[in-house]
């Protein structure tokens, strides 16, 4: 499956269905599945910014990091300055809608019951589907590091 690295908290944003248009600086032709991967770091802006959507009650108390959190479809693909007056002014407060960006719909969101730790990339990168058969346990998460990448919760 392909998968695509997003920053927390925007990927937490997305597996819990308060971010559905995934924006960029690329256009894509892709349709199809698409794995949602949260990278390993984020700054402090971003950990910030996460406090108060946490404080609001929008975003969870866990927010993890490097790992898979959610599996959709990528249905679409269209220019983010149109799409951002079809969109809720909470979600327009996840994505930058600049003229001469793009925006990636995304539909049929499941968020994972327990995410998967998994080393991200940049742009598109592959994920095998064998990783989405069961959980894993507590000590495959932890001694996978060099084949899955580090997992860890993120704290604001």
């Amino acid at each position: 499956m392909r998968a695509i690295s997003l920053w927390q908290p925007w990927a937490t944003a997305i597996a819990i269905g308060v971010k559905r248009i995934e924006t960029r600086h690329w256009s894509t032709s892709y349709p199809g599945p698409l794995a949602i991967h949260a990278a390993q770091r984020w700054d402090r802006s971003q950990r910030r910014f996460a406090g108060v959507e946490q404080s609001l009650g929008v975003l969870p108390k866990e927010i993890p990091l490097g790992a898979i959190v959610a599996i959709c479809r990528l249905e679409d693909c269209g220019p983010a300055d149109e799409l951002v007056r079809e969109i809720t002014q909470l979600e327009q407060r996840y994505g930058n809608y600049d003229r001469g960006r793009f925006g990636w719909i995304l539909t049929e969101v499941r968020a994972l019951p327990q995410p998967i730790p998994f080393k991200g990339r940049q742009s598109f990168f592959d994920v095998p589907d064998h990783i989405f058969e069961k959980p894993l346990t507590a000590a495959q998460m932890y001694g996978n590091r060099e084949q899955h990448g580090h997992f860890g919760a993120g704290h604001s």
